[in-house]
């Protein structure tokens, strides 16, 4: 695979209502992200992407579009962004949307033009509008936030369809001029002058067009909608065009959500003539639940486990292309509070252990914010307490399932959304320092012992061990463009691998357990280019004791070094 510029990015990622808020209204906006790009500057960053800043009524926090050429009021507005754009430019970091076109708000004009006129709208066919069946659903689909996929359209005996809320109503990608519109639109942000975009739920965009009904595999007699929505035969010829009419015409990199894309086909989305520059892979990400939208459905799991998962997916990538490797991000709850089990064990070792293990993989590192100062998992006590819509909507379902409802909170405190979504650390003043008023969203306690402005004065904190990741990745040409190589693929409780590229090597040992695990070491003297634990190791010996939580990475140093 030739050398790509997005390669060698080390990418952040910024929930913008929960960032910074400039205005002190207690939400975040666009001038706070540029207040804070001497932080993300210093932190080794060069590329931020941002979660939606469109104009929307904000039901699922921006991913439900009114008007994809406005920006949001509460995040301020055009000229905050061109501002935004040419300041990160100056401090060398790119800026990357979020592009959300498998459905739009029910509030977008051409919508809220079917509502009015729906027999007659000029905008009927881009969505997708259904009768129904003996006063039932065209079909029983689930939706991916709960409930029937159809939402009945007001005195029209019609349905339309959503994959994911009601406000969410799905765009018709059968209709040529619904998808010349959304490509008109996506090169004008590329126009603007901004990196690319990170791809929202882009395998939903093709639906089974024999619309049936499928087995049922709930109490509520309705059947995942993934089964007929997601990664659909067809699905190719419009990835194709949308690279070709849009993304082809840009040295841009676009970065895919493509849930539900079997491995064989990773070659069709992230080859060199795929429709994506990288895609995330969310088999890791997801390993503790059954599925990623059915949370009540636990799994155990064991560091095994985890690097099974992890280590298929690297070779899976390392075949097809390249891959976005990330812990967390604003679907996901804070990697600590899921990877690290026992909470006594949650601390600068396990954080920076995670944080190394993750960033050395082959692919583009994504950081989101808060993973680099160890933001934590919430408690809430009440489910009134929750904003996230999924978590809302999971939580009745446990319920319905058989689940009391002490266990279905405990469900959405392990996994809800908002637990990474909550305002961000800067400092231990009230709220954190994100803002001077109560914030959109509770905080978590604990910030006023986790927060950036503790750790930027300590050097031994999880902040500052990772700006030494950052470094050390983007120091070395191996880290970055090396192939991946797993070692000691059967051990229960360390995670190791070997990145090379032509004559150079580099090993890297992760103890994921509180106990001293022994490592041999080949017949080579190495270099240490990043541990976690002060002593350096000077591993000349063949057998070498990993501490508890221990990140090791070595740089083996070449033959014509022996003397």
């Amino acid at each position: 695979m030739k050398k790509k510029w997005w390669q060698k990015e080390v990418i952040y990622q910024i929930y913008p209502k929960s960032f910074y808020d400039s205005n002190n209204d207690g939400i975040g906006d666009i001038k706070g992200i540029t207040q804070k790009l001497d932080y993300l500057q210093s932190l080794g960053i060069t590329m931020v992407w941002i979660c939606p800043i469109y104009k929307s009524p904000m039901a699922d926090n921006g991913y439900d579009i009114s008007d994809y050429y406005q920006l949001n009021p509460e995040f301020g507005d055009m000229k905050d962004l061109d501002e935004l754009i040419v300041k990160a430019k100056e401090k060398g970091i790119k800026i990357v949307l979020d592009l959300v076109i498998n459905h739009t708000s029910d509030e977008h004009p051409w919508f809220q033009d079917v509502l009015e006129n729906p027999y007659d709208s000029k905008y009927r066919d881009y969505y997708i509008l259904k009768s129904g069946k003996d006063g039932h659903p065209p079909t029983n689909w689930r939706s991916v936030f709960g409930g029937n996929v159809w939402e009945p359209l007001k005195n029209t005996g019609e349905y339309y369809f959503h994959s994911f809320h009601k406000k969410q109503p799905d765009l018709n990608w059968e209709n040529k001029k619904v998808r010349e519109d959304l490509y008109k639109m996506v090169n004008y942000w590329l126009d603007k002058g901004i990196a690319g975009f990170r791809v929202d739920a882009i395998t939903f965009i093709k639906k089974d067009q024999n619309y049936d009904n499928i087995p049922a595999d709930g109490v509520d007699g309705l059947g995942k909608c993934t089964k007929k929505t997601r990664n659909q035969p067809g699905i190719a010829e419009f990835l194709h065009e949308l690279n070709d009419e849009t993304f082809a015409k840009y040295d841009c990199v676009t970065i895919g959500e493509a849930p539900g894309v079997p491995y064989e086909q990773y070659g069709d989305y992230i080859g060199d003539n795929g429709y994506f520059s990288m895609i995330f892979d969310f088999r890791y990400a997801d390993l503790d639940v059954a599925s990623g939208s059915e949370w009540f459905k636990r799994i155990d799991w064991n560091v095994l486990d985890l690097k099974k998962l992890i280590f298929t997916s690297q070779k899976e990538i390392q075949k097809a292309g390249w891959g976005a490797n990330f812990l967390e991000n604003h679907d996901q709850n804070r990697s600590i509070s899921k990877y690290i089990k026992e909470e006594g064990e949650r601390n600068f070792y396990s954080a920076t252990m995670l944080g190394a293990m993750f960033f050395y993989l082959r692919g583009t590192p994504f950081i989101y914010q808060g993973q680099e100062i160890g933001m934590t998992n919430f408690k809430r006590n009440s489910i009134e307490e929750f904003d996230d819509i999924s978590s809302i909507d999971q939580y009745y379902r446990a319920m319905d399932e058989g689940f009391t409802a002490e266990e279905a909170l405990h469900f959405m405190n392990l996994r809800s959304r908002d637990n990474s979504r909550t305002p961000f650390h800067w400092n231990a003043e009230e709220y954190g320092g994100f803002s001077k008023v109560k914030p959109w969203l509770g905080m978590n306690e604990n910030y006023k012992t986790i927060n950036v402005e503790q750790q930027e004065q300590d050097p031994d904190s999880i902040l500052n061990f990772y700006k030494k990741i950052i470094g050390v990745r983007q120091a070395s040409e191996c880290l970055i463009y090396g192939e991946i190589e797993p070692i000691l693929e059967e051990h229960p409780t360390i995670v190791a691998y070997k990145r090379k590229l032509e004559t150079e090597e580099v090993v890297c040992y992760f103890n994921f357990s509180d106990r001293i695990q022994k490592v041999e070491l080949a017949d080579n003297k190495y270099d240490v280019l990043l541990n976690n634990y002060k002593e350096e190791a000077t591993l000349y010996e063949k057998e070498h004791s990993l501490q508890p939580y221990q990140a090791l990475v070595l740089l083996k140093k070449e033959e014509s070094h022996h003397e």
